[in-house]
């Protein structure tokens, strides 16, 4: 693997040099030239100038790639994530240049130059890095350089954990069965392969890269199997056993010897909401452009259909418990709401607090069709664009939803709520409410750039494919 990594890296920094380059190289000559003079006499005003801020520049990217770990292909990373490192690594190095220029006085230096430049290598760096994740997407889940992995326990949580690495075959995981004194069955056609004395023989059988412990209350099995793992040099990974506790933000320290996880809540530093709420004016403000003749569509086909207006405004609670008004497209008959009552007792969403059911009668036919794709939510963008919400956050409850709330519920309130989620990405509708806000807190606890870039991504074939919704 250090080999692979040895011969990929000269190739990544190739390619970006080339990239980085062609994005200084292109704007420098299109500001000074036309189009004729670049086949005849082309003018290269402060070219020496020029190439010493570019070289520079050059520098302080790869540099800043080096150390976001960007010149190697992490499967742990994914396409979103990877994006995320590659603008912000851009950002930061067009401040750091234009500081430079700044207090050097570079008066020769063209402000449109240094912004087109920025914005082409933001786009094509990112462009690249998205092609190579798709290509490598499909080599790995073809089986390239596979990592075999061995689960230990066929419990719940080996359960979720061979579903989970099934969910993202890109990782490069491959199960090849599980370890069980108690259970001789598999699961999700892994078999089990023998019981956890048998971990020596089964490691070398199946050539076993990763072991996979969910039994982590097991502790003598257990000690025993890392032990063994690591004088086979095996990589080895512990399920936590409160790993569904809504505090996933972990610190590792030791107290002498003795090494100690911290559990805490991530607190954010105000210019992370600043970046937050700068990405959402901005995407909100496009979607709203591009959407227009959707909108325009949808409120033909809703008057059309049905009796009643195009948009449906509701009383919502959002960030620290304030109300707003909800937008949507109408998707039920006029007076939905009051028949509301009528039907609490089919509420087909566990635990009691948020209300759906699968067959509303009072759903209208197009309605029925927006809420699949969750068409019916674009009006929101409205809401994003007022402020009132964000593109990525817990779903904004209705005020007698918040009634029935406990006060680990209250803290889905901490932030704005938003238009998709991790609960939108992870099953919509089919979830339980316990489960709806374990992932809301496990996101407040662990939002960054990249998670909400990672979100918007997985919800497009979340809503193309209209799984988990009505």
């Amino acid at each position: 693997m250090i080999k692979a990594r040895k011969k990929i890296y000269p190739i990544y920094l190739f390619v970006d040099v080339v990239i980085i380059a062609l994005s200084f190289i292109l704007p420098y000559l299109v500001r000074y030239n036309s189009p004729s003079d670049i086949f005849n006499d082309i003018y290269l005003p402060n070219v020496r100038d020029y190439s010493f801020v570019f070289i520079l520049w050059t520098i302080f990217i790869v540099i800043s790639f080096k150390r976001r770990n960007l010149y190697a292909t992490d499967r742990a990373l994914n396409i979103p994530q990877e994006t995320s490192r590659v603008v912000i690594s851009v950002c930061y190095t067009a401040v750091l240049i234009g500081t430079i220029i700044f207090f050097a006085q570079f008066k020769f230096f063209s402000r449109l130059v240094f912004l087109s430049s920025f914005l082409s290598l933001v786009f094509f760096l990112s462009l690249w890095r998205i092609i190579k994740r798709l290509i490598l997407r499909k080599l790995i889940a073809g089986g390239y350089h596979n990592i075999n992995v061995l689960i230990i326990g066929v419990g719940r949580v080996g359960k979720i954990i061979l579903e989970e690495i099934k969910k993202n075959p890109w990782g490069g995981l491959k199960v090849i069965g599980f370890l069980d004194d108690n259970v001789e069955t598999g699961y999700g056609g892994v078999p089990v392969l023998g019981k956890l004395s048998d971990f020596p023989v089964i490691a070398k059988k199946y050539f076993v890269d990763e072991v996979i412990v969910t039994i982590p209350s097991e502790k003598i099995a257990v000690s025993e199997i890392i032990r063994r793992a690591k004088e086979m040099h095996l990589g080895v990974k512990v399920v936590p056993e409160n790993f569904e506790e809504p505090l996933p933000v972990l610190d590792i320290s030791h107290l002498g010897v003795i090494p100690l996880l911290t559990y805490k809540e991530r607190k954010h530093h105000p210019a992370e909401f600043f970046i937050k709420r700068l990405m959402d004016l901005v995407l909100s403000f496009i979607l709203l452009i591009f959407s227009l003749p959707i909108f325009l569509l949808i409120a033909i086909l809703i008057k059309m259909d049905s009796k009643g207006p195009v948009f449906y405004r509701q009383k919502r609670v959002g960030f620290k418990g304030r109300t707003f008004n909800f937008y949507k497209f109408r998707s039920m008959v006029a007076g939905a709401d009051k028949r509301r009552d009528e039907l609490v007792e089919r509420n087909e969403v566990k635990d009691g607090v948020i209300f759906k059911i699968r067959e509303d009668p009072r759903i209208t036919s197009v309605g029925k069709f927006l809420r699949r794709h969750s068409l019916d939510e674009l009006p929101q963008l409205f809401n994003v664009l007022l402020g009132d919400m964000s593109l990525v956050g817990p779903r904004p409850p209705l005020a007698d939803e918040v009634e029935k709330y406990s006060h680990i519920h209250m803290q889905r309130l901490s932030i704005r709520p938003g238009m998709t989620g991790l609960s939108q990405v992870r099953g919509r509708s089919e979830l339980t409410f316990t489960r709806w806000v374990k992932w809301d807190l496990w996101y407040i606890n662990n939002w960054s750039l990249g998670l909400d870039m990672q979100i918007l991504w997985r919800t497009i074939p979340a809503v193309i494919r209209g799984e988990g919704a009505y």
